[in-house]
């Protein structure tokens, strides 16, 4: 209904000629060793991945114009071949048709912050469900999405079009925004403050502030721009210093946004 009533103009039209230029690109590991997660369900996030890319891969975002995570996919029903996939749901994993989309939109947020783009509508997750191992990327970095309520929304603001492009190996998500002319921007997206609290009901949030450095051609940092912040329900004992507030900067070369905090994540 919103996007019948909306006076945005939503991106529709998918490429196949590649733009020139290289904005930014990332992967993601497509399969994990979760604990108490059965493999055939990363096996299956993988089919419902494939499906969903063919919406998005080469979808040009022109000037004035959004994306919709939710309008380019639409429903994942399994008419469509969507399968049993990992999704995440008060933080605990179940199966369900077209889980493990989130990667998806986990992805396409990600790259986007470092991009001049505007990302006009994202979700945050509700639960912290695994401690750091390995992490790569600041925690809450990502962007939850639930069909078709919960969505992830880019807006193009500048005046070049920008072009999404995605692909699924062999053990990785990939994508990458590209434009038409050499971008004069670089952005380090870092975990600017990090804190965890003890609540009246006896678990704990994990909370932290996430902002960019915004770096010209010649490297200089022309702005410090605050990004978003998280607030998720931890569902593991944390490591705590007595009467100290646990900071960290994680550092990432790469918007005001609004939020909800929904109680279903989806994978």
């Amino acid at each position: 209904m919103q996007w019948r009533l909306s006076k945005e103009k939503y991106a529709d039209r998918q490429e196949k000629a590649i733009r020139s230029h290289l904005y930014f690109s990332h992967k993601t590991p497509l399969y994990r060793k979760l604990k108490n997660v059965d493999m055939w369900l990363q096996e299956n996030k993988v089919i419902n991945l494939n499906i969903a890319i063919k919406t998005l891969n080469g979808l040009v975002l022109y000037p004035g114009e959004t994306l919709s995570y939710w309008k380019r996919i639409g429903n994942p029903t399994a008419k469509k071949g969507y399968v049993e996939g990992m999704q995440l749901s008060h933080g605990k994993f179940i199966a369900n048709i077209g889980g493990g989309l989130c990667q998806l939109s986990n992805l396409i947020y990600w790259m986007t912050l470092h991009t001049p783009l505007t990302v006009t509508e994202r979700n945050r997750h509700s639960y912290d469900v695994f401690p750091d191992v390995k992490r790569k990327q600041p925690f809450g970095s990502g962007a939850t999405c639930v069909y078709n309520y919960v969505d992830l929304q880019i807006k193009n603001e500048t005046e070049v079009p920008m072009q999404l492009c995605l692909d699924v190996g062999d053990t990785h998500l990939i994508g990458a925004w590209r434009g038409e002319e050499p971008h004069e921007l670089t952005y380090e997206v870092y975990e600017k403050e990090h804190w965890i609290t003890h609540e009246y009901w006896g678990g704990y949030l994990r909370n932290n502030l996430i902002h960019r450095k915004v770096y010209n051609l010649e490297g200089e940092i022309i702005d410090d721009e605050y990004v978003t912040e998280n607030h998720a329900i931890m569902m593991y004992q944390p490591l705590l210093e007595t009467g100290k507030s646990r900071k960290n900067e994680q550092r990432h070369r790469g918007v005001s946004v609004k939020e909800k905090l929904p109680g279903v994540n989806t994978c």
